[in-house]
């Protein structure tokens, strides 16, 4: 008989409180922050941490580098946006809360079908059998503009039949405590399902395929039991975000740019820890909302950080965090904090420098009609003075070289 070794009590009570306090941020977060744009940003936050986690199980878990997630995404809107419809109708008889569920069982039957193609290979086949079907859906999304409503795409409304107890989601703060539950038990869900055999065989499909295949078990069978899985809990964040936004477009939803995002954060976030994808998600949401909103170069900025941490953070965000975590632990992190602060500080310096250059560079192609002075936190910035420029390029060579010489002695 084979003897089951519980969990520690110390790891099960870290791990509830760790619970304990995402139940807890998920409930205060828009009280903390009551305007209507911070709930739609905790909102999207929320269910693109369902997709990124979903993406992880592929890319994390299993280690298939997927290039067409965004198919399932997409598909669970477009079926979650017609649902809505059909029951504001009365031709169906579905409560809005069970709406991410009919997206979820969109996604779930869609990476049926295709995964059974793409899940035969690995590696970089399988990277390109599921770009190429990404592709081919983003195509065929234009082509029938019955279903998915061509360039316009498909509206809805939320707010339709009796309500459920009371609730009718017209409100943005009830919208976001739909998306938080679902957060919640995807989160929960997808947490559980590492820990199961299959979770396990899929961690051990993804190191050693030919021992998995060695001891009885069809690895591409694992594959494709976790590309399902994966599909559904896509597809419920795609229901969500149709939810949220009230509206779907195929031309986004299924494109190229969409599946690129997921793999870029959910690998910023960092795909080797669980809790990674939900910081990547965090990520996406203020990029792409806040940091577009301020500098037309956002996409310039995110691929230096990209680039930084491919190079020296491969781990991502989670592993820096993960990292100081145990310092802390072993009483390292005081120590530490000064060197912190003087890299920090040189770090920002030549950060400073370097968007001052790009900043101008950007006004002068793109604004130039506008004369060549240019706001930039808080002080103007005249791009036609080669002052500005010799300053700006200083100012980025000083905190790259204190960056060094700190490294250096730390």
């Amino acid at each position: 008989m084979t003897e089951v070794v519980a969990a520690p009590a110390s790891l099960n009570g870290r791990r509830w409180l760790v619970w304990s306090l995402f139940v807890l941020w998920l409930v205060v977060a828009p009280l903390l922050f009551p305007s209507s744009l911070a709930r739609s940003i905790l909102a999207q936050i929320g269910y693109l941490g369902i997709i990124c986690l979903s993406y992880n199980l592929l890319l994390g878990q299993g280690g298939m580098l997927s290039f067409g997630h965004a198919v399932y995404t997409g598909l669970g809107s477009f079926i979650a946006i017609h649902a809505m419809n059909w029951a504001g109708q009365g031709t169906l008889m579905i409560p809005l809360v069970w709406v991410p569920l009919v997206g979820g069982l969109a996604g779930l039957l869609c990476a049926a079908l295709l995964g059974f193609v793409s899940t035969r290979k690995s590696g970089t086949t399988f990277a390109m059998i599921t770009l190429g079907m990404g592709e081919l859906v983003a195509a065929m999304a234009l082509m029938f503009p019955q279903v998915f409503g061509g360039e316009g795409g498909i509206t809805a409304n939320r707010v339709y039949g009796a309500g459920f107890f009371g609730f009718r989601f017209g409100p943005g703060l009830q919208v976001y405590y739909l998306i938080s539950v679902y957060t919640f038990v995807c989160t929960a869900a997808m947490f559980a399902f590492t820990g199961t055999p299959l979770g396990r065989l899929l961690n051990a499909v993804r190191d050693n395929p030919e021992r998995v295949a060695f001891i009885g078990y069809n690895p591409q069978h694992v594959r494709y039991a976790a590309f399902i899985i994966a599909g559904f809990f896509a597809g419920v964040g795609g229901a969500l975000a149709a939810i949220h936004f009230e509206i779907v477009t195929g031309a986004d939803s299924f494109s190229m740019a969409r599946s690129g995002s997921f793999l870029l954060f959910t690998f910023l976030g960092g795909s080797t820890f669980f809790f990674g994808p939900l910081i990547g998600a965090a990520l996406l949401v203020l990029g792409s909302v806040l940091l577009s909103e301020w500098t037309q170069a956002w996409l310039l900025y995110l691929g230096l950080v990209f680039l930084c941490m491919v190079m020296y953070a491969p781990g991502g965000m989670a592993s820096l965090i993960v990292l100081q975590w145990r310092a802390l632990q072993r009483g390292e992190l005081r120590g530490r904090m000064p060197a912190y602060f003087a890299l920090g500080a040189a770090l920002l310096l030549a950060l400073l420098g370097a968007a001052c250059l790009v900043e101008m560079t950007y006004h002068l192609q793109r604004n130039a009609i506008e004369g060549p002075e240019l706001p930039f936190f808080g002080i103007t910035l005249d791009a036609s003075a080669p002052l500005s420029w010799w300053g700006a390029a200083g100012l980025m060579l000083t905190g790259l070289g204190l960056f060094a010489l700190g490294r250096r002695k730390s």
